[in-house]
């Protein structure tokens, strides 16, 4: 099947000449390999055209965050299956092959990730997916093989493939037509939680999401917004806040939303006195935002057509 890998790069150069060589390397026959720049203002482009000159280029017209930028590229590109990668990312040589084995052998499953090992930590997994990622009932994400900051040592306990709730963005195999079924990423997410939206309105529209642990990648992570930083705070905050309101139904969120806001403040407040003002205004900034989606932007989402009435039992 063409598979399109596509890899979303702002001011990524130095990613770029690291990593775009491991992904050249991939076994994986009928494959394209494309960077979608973000208007980048280092010299990512030239660096491209005249070091991988194989790599196909799309230059989106600014810097359009994660889920604009690929939806604005994916538009243009013709494929059987996209693979979501990020470029700080090193990938093994028969990486693709599992996962499209799997997705092709069930129809009916829509996004897969593959293993995510830490890149400098090659025996533990990462942070950003882990072995597939899940939520629990007020919404949190966490995976299998990390919960909260901890994360486990790859023993091979989770060596099956298996379903799961979310595929991480780092490196998120998709059906290229149930990504254009779904009209792709929530661009009003802008980067966080925006794959977790898009699994959790698959799995609600019918599809399944899985897991292919026999393809193992390795992550750097934080390579665009660092751990601690206010803006990545805020998107944070303010995007699971956005995501469960679009994905609950209204009996659950009438109750749970009012709750994570009250656990938030308390979240706020430990930072303040943690010393770290700047992250009790991004989740100030977060509630208030999201409140301002509810009013004036609500309105302009559809919402998910709901044909798995029974997927989500923490409902």
């Amino acid at each position: 099947m063409k598979t399109a890998v596509v890899i979303l790069n702002w001011n990524g150069k130095k990613l770029m000449e690291q990593f775009l060589p491991s992904v050249l390397a991939s076994t994986y026959t009928n494959k394209r390999v494309i960077v979608a720049d973000n208007a980048s203002t280092d010299d990512s482009v030239s660096f491209l055209k005249e070091k991988f000159p194989s790599v196909e280029l799309i230059i989106n017209p600014g810097n359009e965050g994660f889920a604009k930028g690929y939806n604005t590229a994916l538009k243009q590109v013709k494929a059987d299956y996209y693979v979501l990668l990020n470029s700080d990312v090193e990938v093994e040589p028969g990486w693709i092959e599992p996962v499209i084995d799997l997705m092709e052998s069930d129809k009916t499953i829509a996004a897969c990730q593959p293993k995510l090992l830490a890149y400098h930590d090659k025996d533990s997994f990462e942070y950003a997916g882990a072995c597939g990622g899940w939520i629990d009932h007020l919404g949190y994400p966490f995976c299998r093989g990390r919960v909260f900051e901890v994360c486990e040592k790859d023993e091979g306990q989770y060596n099956k493939a298996a379903p799961c709730l979310w595929a991480s963005g780092a490196s998120m195999f998709v059906r290229a037509s149930s990504y254009h079924e779904m009209n792709g990423l929530d661009e009003y997410f802008f980067a966080h939680q925006e794959e977790i939206d898009l699994c959790w309105r698959f799995q609600l529209a019918g599809y399944s999401v899985f897991v292919q642990p026999a393809s193992v990648v390795y992550h750097v992570g934080g390579g665009t917004l660092p751990k601690g930083n206010a803006r990545k705070t805020y998107l944070n905050f303010r995007n699971n806040l956005v995501m469960i309101h679009k994905n609950l139904p209204w009996h659950s969120r009438c109750w749970k939303i009012p709750l994570r806001i009250v656990l938030n403040g308390v979240v706020a407040v430990k930072e303040v006195f943690g010393g770290n003002g700047s992250a009790f205004w991004a989740i100030a900034k977060a509630h208030r935002h999201y409140i301002s989606w509810v009013l004036f932007v609500k309105s302009e989402w559809k919402p998910a057509t709901r044909r798995n009435k029974n997927f989500g039992g923490w409902y």
